[in-house]
């Protein structure tokens, strides 16, 4: 069995990072599990501008910069490799499980990420990145398509919330739905109508809808859509699609392990990211409540890492209640 570790994190995305850099500098002995490689859903974005300090940078570039930064501070990275369970022991060690190797360490930050609910059409896995012209993020890549016209897929908050902030950059918007009715808050919707029936409005709702494919050459170029009540197609002529039809944590390994909600996020105290189970803490977008975002996510890995402090200090912390003088300020 090898030596046990202070800080096991599962996931080297932007939360894992981050919270390898501030474990592993504070002298924290830290490993790093990653089912595939280090980056997550980041490496597929082939422009960044929203993260601060970098005007623009890419993906993989931020993500090289992240992993060079954490392992020049002793945190140890392991590639293609699975985790497959954790278990807590009556000592207070925790207990990780792969498929070739077991660990134990002081304290586990979940950070395995979501990803991406896909369409699972022709041509989406082709163009997958705004460069091309499919993307999953309108916050993120909108002004990648100032003045241009993108067809946006889904019902739901997030589809409302999105689609409404490209109009504020793209020439035409056609959000293209397969119900009547759109499960996003009533509010949204209502915000959703009102910009619909504007006068000169940029904004075209498809309803009843479905994209049956994606097309172009070497970047998106038309969605063909579906009506599903007649099944007649039609095609749109776009730059971009973005697909807003939800996310899927990463979360199946830890199921039964601590609380998942009913779409499988991680249950934590928002204030210090705790699960149920003593010395585990969440960290990004696997986590009930998180906003989805590079920043935040390695604002997550960050902020666990504090906590973790804590934790170690005084393990019966951990069932105590959210206090004022417990911020870091304070120590």
């Amino acid at each position: 069995m090898a030596e046990p570790y202070d800080c096991i994190i599962i996931g080297g995305g932007p939360a894992g990072l981050g919270a390898a850099l501030y474990a592993s500098r504070d002298r924290f002995k830290t490993l790093v599990l990653e089912k595939f490689y280090p980056g997550g859903q980041i490496n597929t974005t082939d422009r960044i501008e929203n993260y601060p300090a970098f005007d623009k940078i890419s993906g993989p570039d931020l993500i090289e910069k992240m992993v060079n930064q954490a392992t020049q501070f002793d945190a140890e990275i392991k590639t293609s490799t699975e985790v497959i369970g954790l278990k807590s022991h009556d000592n207070g060690m925790l207990q990780v499980d792969t498929e070739d190797e077991m660990f134990t360490a002081r304290a586990v930050i979940l950070a395995p990420g979501s990803a991406y609910r896909n369409l699972d059409v022709p041509g989406e896995e082709e163009f997958r990145n705004a460069g091309a012209g499919v993307s999953y993020c309108g916050t993120c890549d909108a002004p990648f398509f100032k003045d241009r016209k993108v067809v946006t897929v889904g019902g739901g908050n997030t589809a409302v919330e999105d689609t409404l902030h490209l109009t504020k950059f793209a020439s035409e918007v056609v959000m293209v739905h397969r119900r009547q009715e759109f499960r996003a808050a009533r509010v949204l919707v209502e915000e959703l109508m009102a910009k619909v029936n504007e006068a000169n409005s940029n904004l075209n709702l498809q309803l009843d809808s479905v994209v049956t494919a994606i097309e172009g050459q070497g970047k998106v170029e038309r969605a063909i859509v579906k009506n599903v009540k007649t099944d007649q197609e039609t095609t749109i002529d776009c730059d971009g699609v973005f697909v807003f039809v939800g996310m899927v944590p990463n979360t199946e390994f830890v199921k039964g392990f601590v609380d998942l909600s009913e779409h499988g996020y991680i249950k934590c105290d928002p204030a210090y990211l705790r699960t149920k189970v003593p010395g585990v803490f969440v960290a990004g977008d696997c986590r009930v409540g998180a906003a989805m975002q590079l920043v935040t996510a390695v604002a997550d890995g960050v902020n666990a890492v504090m906590w973790m402090k804590q934790y170690f200090r005084d393990p019966s912390w951990w069932n105590e209640g959210i206090k004022d003088e417990l911020a870091p300020g304070g120590w």
